[in-house]
């Protein structure tokens, strides 16, 4: 009988729980649990990030060196903050000359957009007026400028939030590098004996997935950066250096992350020289050609395999629901999601079987 079937009993499991979640949440008992996880997220967000960026340097290094574990994770603390140091004393006034720069973008946009139409009522003959130029074109770039102005103010905040956690990620993150191995014998301690092998091999597979698309990821997102910067450079646009560092990090988000980028620079570009705008698309498009092309099919290969479209039709649900953090962990949650379902009916067919 259909009722006795499993898929009803797993069914009926599961509108119970979201019945019964339901309740909790509008009764209020679920804020104290809200309140803790809203203050962890983001501390183990960024530790878990950093970790399986991390993981594969401090192993080798413990590996080729004979250090104990704990010491090749301070040495890489180390490294890492003296060359971030370093960096910033060297590259500390080019950067805060383009930020002072580039901040007076808007007043440029709007003084450009009056000249524009004051050049186009004096040689229209009265078809236009001056008011309807200037009021089209502010509109047009004030949305454009906001627009961007929300791009930016997304990420910096994100970074800016991150910062203050910045006591926290770096002792989580150790422990994570030091500990990271016993997790996954850890987990499925609570499994039952028959089916720990299968419950071992989910896990693995689950920090495969993570560890190839979070590396990956940050690999592309670099290497994009790098030739922007460098195409930037050739073409001689101003704030390249800015621009470049930005298309990084918007590079993390996949497909709708370069277009992000290249904004601003697009921007930059019409105010510096419109012609130059479209070196900037030249140079767009040659980048994600070699990415498309190139590097990402040497990077992840075949190991993420999830289609385009659903990572497009992923971004286009997690940005308005959880903005650009979202649209950063949409497509390793999707992954893992995918994995998780697909040994969970590996193991109905072994075991009903």
């Amino acid at each position: 009988m259909w009722i006795k079937h499993p898929y009803f009993k797993y069914m009926a499991g599961g509108i119970l729980f979201l019945i019964f979640y339901f309740f909790l949440e509008k009764l209020g008992f679920l804020n104290p649990f809200k309140a803790i996880v809203g203050t962890l997220f983001y501390p183990m967000l960024i530790a878990g990030f950093l970790f399986y960026i991390l993981r594969p340097l401090v192993n080798a290094i413990a590996k080729l060196s004979f250090m104990p574990k704990p010491a090749a994770i301070l040495f890489v603390f180390l490294v890492i903050g003296s060359g971030l140091f370093w960096g910033s004393r060297s590259l500390a006034h080019t950067i805060q000359k383009q930020v002072s720069d580039i901040s007076k973008l808007p007043d440029q946009i709007k003084k450009t957009a009056q000249n524009a139409g004051e050049t186009i009522e004096r040689n229209d003959m009265g078809m236009l007026s001056l008011g309807s130029v200037k009021q089209r074109a502010t509109e047009y770039f004030g949305g454009l400028t906001q627009q961007i102005g929300d791009h930016l103010m997304g990420v910096f905040s994100t970074i800016a939030g991150a910062t203050t956690v910045l006591f926290i990620v770096p002792f989580v993150l150790f422990f994570l590098l030091k500990d990271g191995n016993r997790l996954v014998p850890f987990l499925s301690s609570a499994l039952p004996e028959k089916y720990k092998p299968r419950g071992e091999e989910l896990l693995r597979d689950v920090d495969t997935t993570v560890s190839s698309y979070v590396v990956g990821q940050v690999t592309i997102a670099v290497i994009d950066g790098l030739l922007t910067y460098i195409g930037y450079m050739i073409i001689g646009l101003d704030y390249a250096l800015i621009l470049g560092i930005f298309v990084i990090f918007t590079c993390i988000i996949p497909f709708i992350g370069p277009v992000i980028g290249a904004v601003p620079a697009l921007v930059a570009a019409l105010m510096q020289e419109p012609s130059m705008a479209v070196y900037v698309i030249i140079i767009f498009i040659v980048v994600q050609q070699l990415e498309g092309n190139l590097i990402a099919p040497y990077i992840f290969g075949e190991r993420l395999n999830v289609h385009p479209l659903t990572v497009i039709l992923l971004l286009v649900v997690a940005a308005p629901l959880y903005g650009v953090v979202g649209m950063i962990i949409a497509v390793p949650l999707y992954s893992v999601l995918k994995v998780t379902l697909k040994h969970i009916y590996r193991f109905y067919k072994i075991y009903e079987t």
